[in-house]
């Protein structure tokens, strides 16, 4: 483990960078670490495992990092030019948006990603049920432009293969000597907290229950050991009794405002032989 810990170029609700040291300390050793749910790659970029599988079912994730690890430098030299003052107001976020969701160029989108990421509200990554992405304007001073992270991501993609399929499929890829870290949308701690519209889709209390059965019997049937982070509820300690479970208090925050960002109960759910 590293000494400094990369931040990912993408703002991400639910990132796991304040977390790594948690994170590794549970992570068994490895010739290849698999990610069913990347998200903005924290543990990814903050481990050292010989080779990666990376996966999303968010097309606009995967397409985005793909570009960057194959054309780093005229993606970084486009989208700069997005990070202006002049872009950096209501009506011209909107209007970027409403390109965004109109384009169906890969390209085009992955550049116009990346400004609606730092430009809109608090990195949330949202979209109706049209798919489209629908996540209101930030109102930020001035968006922090990832130059430096962006060459690191690119450099260390080189050791990763990205794909975006459902999570079972990636699951079916493991092989012996491989580690499994699973970050999916997490479990509502409450019956109306409910939010699963991160793709298109959603990810459904069955789709948790799915996850964990498959977590176990990959690691019953085909000795590869799964970690699974999610909320502490009586849900997720009833899905992954299983597992060997240990606990913590994490900030949580959606809020803007600092003092209104919350501990919450999360858990580790570990299905290995240590």
């Amino acid at each position: 483990m590293k000494d400094k810990k990369t931040r990912a170029f993408l703002k991400w609700a639910g990132g796991k960078y304040n977390l790594i040291e948690a994170i590794t300390a549970q992570l068994p050793q490895g010739k290849k670490l698999i990610e069913p749910f990347v998200g903005a790659g924290s543990v990814f970029l903050n481990t050292d495992y010989p080779k990666y599988l990376l996966n999303d079912i968010n097309p606009d994730l995967i397409n985005l990092y793909n570009i960057v690890k194959k054309r780093s430098a005229q993606y970084i030299q486009d989208s700069a030019t997005l990070f202006q003052a002049e872009n950096n107001q209501e009506q011209r976020y909107y209007d970027i948006r409403k390109q965004f969701n109109a384009s169906t160029d890969i390209y085009e989108r992955a550049v116009f990603f990346l400004y609606l990421n730092r430009h809109g509200y608090n990195g949330l990554c949202r979209y109706n049920n049209s798919g489209g992405f629908n996540v209101p304007f930030g109102r930020y001073k001035a968006p922090y432009f990832p130059e430096k992270e962006l060459h690191f991501f690119a450099e260390k993609s080189q050791k990763a293969t990205f794909t975006c399929e459902p999570f079972e499929k990636t699951f079916s890829k493991a092989r012996k000597g491989t580690v499994i870290y699973c970050d999916p949308p997490y479990a509502p701690i409450s019956k109306t907290a409910m939010f699963n519209s991160y793709a298109k889709g959603g990810f459904t209390l069955d789709s948790q229950v799915k996850l964990a059965a498959i977590a176990n019997r990959t690691f019953c049937h085909r000795k590869i050991p799964v970690l699974i982070s999610n909320h502490d509820t009586e849900f997720t300690r009833d899905i992954y009794q299983d597992a060997k479970i240990s606990e913590l208090q994490v900030s949580r925050f959606i809020s803007q405002n600092g003092k209104n960002r919350k501990k919450v109960a999360e858990l580790f759910a570990l299905y290995s032989a240590n």
